[in-house]
């Protein structure tokens, strides 16, 4: 038996299908915050963030056609940010961190705490990151993905996906504690 699937938006994207401008203007305004804040999140600068959210929604609205609404729009539209994001970070040639010599990746139940830490201190912190970290760091954390998937989208190893996430999660509390 096949799960049905109906999109909230759904007469939204039929009229933005048709060229509809004052749906597309209603669709932008109901998802241009939370994609804004994806693309924040990853590429840590406000004006390229802005210039993701702008291309996305350019791409998303030339190609909305291919969008077969097997996903919510949302969801697919995030995937086209999360995709430029990276595209933004490769260009500024994305460096992953090579583990140093001897050095091993502790267990992340060793770096769970209790600290109360507020919102802004963490966004700082997250920002202080390197490009490699922070973009692991967040796609895990905050977009959801899992680091089979994260490996397929960033073109690495599982292994490494996991090890930027640790050292870049150790990384992030140093910098929440100092």
């Amino acid at each position: 038996m096949e799960a049905s699937f109906s999109d909230k938006h759904y007469e939204l994207i039929l009229a933005c299908k048709n060229g509809d401008r004052q749906s597309q203007f209603k669709l932008y305004s109901l998802y241009a915050k939370a994609m804004y804040n994806t693309a924040l999140r990853i590429v840590a600068d406000e004006a390229e963030a802005a210039d993701v959210l702008q291309e996305a929604f350019i791409d998303a609205f030339a190609r909305l056609d291919s969008f077969r609404q097997d996903c919510t729009f949302g969801l697919w539209m995030k995937q086209i940010v999360v995709n430029k994001s990276i595209s933004i970070l490769r260009r500024r040639k994305l460096e992953l961190q090579p583990l140093e010599e001897g050095e091993h990746v502790p267990a992340e139940e060793q770096e769970e705490s209790n600290m109360e830490l507020r919102v802004e201190a963490i966004k700082k912190a997250i920002a202080k990151l390197p490009d490699g970290y922070r973009l692991v760091l967040t796609l895990y954390l905050l977009e959801g993905y899992d680091h089979e998937e994260i490996a397929h989208i960033l073109q690495i190893s599982e292994a490494t996906s996991r090890s930027q996430f640790l050292r870049g999660k150790r990384k992030l509390l140093d910098y929440l504690t100092n």
